[in-house]
């Protein structure tokens, strides 16, 4: 499973990284948790605001930071 959080480094992202990585461990999967800071490649996924969540290619969430039980819905899918 491949999960990028996207955004330039704010503490809103930094905070989002956080919830991602810590619902990974608490939902027992393997995944590899990559932050994405380039604003071209976050472009590149058609986001606009930040911070971002993409779960194998697909965008999840934009411009909040997601709850841990949300990533983790997302993490079962």
């Amino acid at each position: 499973m491949e999960i990028k959080v996207l955004g330039p480094g704010c503490a809103k992202c930094r905070q989002t990284e956080k919830v991602v990585k810590e619902a990974v461990v608490e939902a027992g999967v393997t995944a590899n948790v990559e932050k994405v800071t380039d604003l071209m490649q976050i472009a590149g996924y058609g986001v606009f605001g930040t911070p971002a969540v993409v779960v194998n290619g697909e965008v999840k969430s934009v411009g909040k930071i997601p709850s841990k039980d949300d990533v983790k819905a997302w993490l079962k899918k």
